[in-house]
């Protein structure tokens, strides 16, 4: 059973103000983000981490640096844990989709949704189960693996692992810069 970190990626302007990035590059993060991507560094010091993988986003990217400087260990780019691909919802505001019919079709039945011109929940719900799955295949049972991704990402997989149904795994919580721990 190969034990999964799953870390979200530290603050940036676009989660601070309630923007969707989506895969927008040049993301960066911001001055509270760096520090909480710091604070991981430190905190992971020293953990048994065998293998640190990444979403390729530079908010991810940026937050995997101090982790692996902490750990002296590199930093392995995942295609498979990018963030979901919103399509058309790209850099707009939560607030005014919330007005939308499709963003309340999204909080009621996310396993009936998709992003007008982006992915679907199941899609990036099976494509972040099979990067996982594959990183523990990788693994020997019992390593410990962290992986830095994204909420939506990171929330649809606790769900399946914990057998939560797709439509509920809004009820999750993941804070930017905060660690989930999943034993698959």
């Amino acid at each position: 059973m190969t034990l999964l970190l799953l870390i979200r990626h530290a603050e940036n302007d676009y989660s601070k103000r309630g923007r969707l990035a989506g895969r927008l590059p040049g993301v960066h993060l911001n001055e509270r983000g760096r520090q909480q991507a710091d604070n991981l560094g430190q905190a992971l010091r020293g953990a048994p981490i065998k293998a640190l993988y990444s979403s390729p986003l530079d908010r991810a990217m940026e937050t995997a640096k101090p982790i692996a400087r902490a750990l002296q260990i590199s930093i392995q780019r995942e295609v498979g844990l990018v963030e979901t691909d919103v399509g058309q919802w790209q850099g707009r505001s939560i607030r005014r989709l919330a007005l939308t019919k499709a963003w309340r079709v999204f909080q009621q039945a996310p396993s009936r949704a998709r992003h007008p011109g982006g992915e679907s929940m199941v899609e990036t719900q099976a494509r972040v189960v099979s990067a996982l799955e594959e990183i523990c295949d990788r693994h020997k049972p019992r390593d410990l693996v962290a992986c830095v991704l994204h909420s939506d990402p990171i929330k649809l997989a606790v769900a399946h692992f914990i057998g939560l149904p797709l439509d509920h795994f809004q009820r999750l919580g993941c804070d930017t810069g905060s660690t989930t721990l999943l034993a698959v």
